[in-house]
């Protein structure tokens, strides 16, 4: 959706976001000396899926012309009937003694169960997180959830030139949790069956890799196999979709197998690994049976032009499209608290006092 398209009234609500990766942890302000010193020791960090939320967030709304804040704690002292947006990791809840209407998420708890009284213990009026089965596994103890996929930037993320398309596959794994079962169960095989067909493959596993690797990948891919139990959202097949590049996705289904929770404390089916799908994005599989009995058929299609993953992408997860939604959302926080709209100027250099 064209940013143009919409017509954002100035005087209209301005967005109080709160995003911080890192708490202090010794004495006020060392989150910040940490950073430095792990960027002294390892380098840059890698982009946390937290923070590219959080970035492709702001990214939208700037594109739209909605203005906010970024952690303007202040303002929002001095404002406790405007809507707090704590996009951040849950410590900011305890942080701060919030009197305002808060959404949260979708950067927050993993499961209702790790704080069972947040709607009664603070001033949480609406949670959101990133996809439909994950909404459907919070609402029967949060009941005021509401799915938000943030958008994925088309820009950066956009196809490359035939010419730099010099490997047939990219193996992205991200299988987690019983690893040594999957590992000669299932990406051994799916390695043997491209070696078999004399098709050149490259392999990417989630955790190990920047960014720019991963663009440097997908740019040089015709295609991609995606390998993951489970995904809330999964910004990773989405940003391979908005390259252009079809993708063949291992989508198991079964209960919410998170070790932390599963079996003792969590029982819950279905999931996804690929909660946001039509046809054009590719064709699923769902064991090792699956890929051997529809490997042939992807790989037809790959080669017929049959797939338009990014078509996929500009109808669904645009910057823009997420952004509005989640201003849509906020609003209807701030209309049930039946509060004006807020007021005031977006502080200058929004990153400022970032974790």
């Amino acid at each position: 959706m064209p940013a143009k398209t919409f017509d954002y009234d100035p005087d209209a609500m301005v967005l109080n976001l709160f995003y911080e990766d890192k708490d202090d942890r010794w004495f006020p302000g060392d989150r910040h000396l940490r950073r430095m010193a792990r960027r002294m020791l390892f380098g840059e960090p890698r982009m946390s899926g937290q923070l590219r939320v959080f970035l492709n967030l702001c990214a939208g709304l700037d594109r739209l012309g909605i203005r906010y804040r970024v952690n303007d704690y202040s303002y929002i002292a001095r404002h406790p009937e405007e809507v707090a947006c704590i996009i951040g990791r849950i410590f900011l809840l305890d942080k701060f003694a919030w009197k305002n209407p808060i959404l949260l998420g979708v950067a927050a708890h993993n499961h209702p169960l790790d704080d069972p009284d947040l709607f009664k213990r603070l001033p949480v009026k609406k949670v959101v997180v990133p996809g439909p089965w994950y909404a459907d596994m919070y609402r029967p103890y949060w009941p005021d959830t509401e799915v938000w996929p943030t958008g994925i930037d088309t820009d950066l993320w956009a196809p490359s030139r035939p010419s730099q398309k010099t490997v047939d596959v990219l193996i992205y794994d991200k299988v987690s949790w019983d690893r040594d079962r999957y590992v000669p169960e299932l990406i051994e095989p799916i390695r043997a069956r491209l070696i078999e067909e004399g098709r050149s493959f490259t392999e990417l596993r989630y955790g190990s890799y920047k960014e720019e690797d991963y663009q440097v990948a997908l740019a040089r891919s015709h295609a991609m196999i995606f390998l993951c139990q489970n995904e809330s959202q999964g910004i990773a097949y989405q940003q391979a979709l908005s390259c252009g590049v079809p993708v063949f996705a291992w989508d198991p289904g079964g209960p919410w197998r998170d070790p932390d929770y599963y079996p003792h404390r969590v029982q819950f089916a279905p999931v996804s690994s690929v909660p946001y799908w039509d046809d054009r994005c590719g064709i699923k599989f769902a064991d090792c049976t699956g890929f051997e009995a529809r490997w042939g058929d992807f790989w037809a299609g790959c080669a017929a032009g049959k797939f338009d993953p990014r078509g996929y992408v500009l109808d669904n997860l645009t910057l823009e499209r997420r952004a509005l939604q989640y201003y849509e959302i906020a609003r209807s926080v701030a209309r049930q608290q039946k509060v004006p709209a807020a007021s005031g100027m977006v502080v200058d250099g929004w990153l400022t006092g970032m974790g």
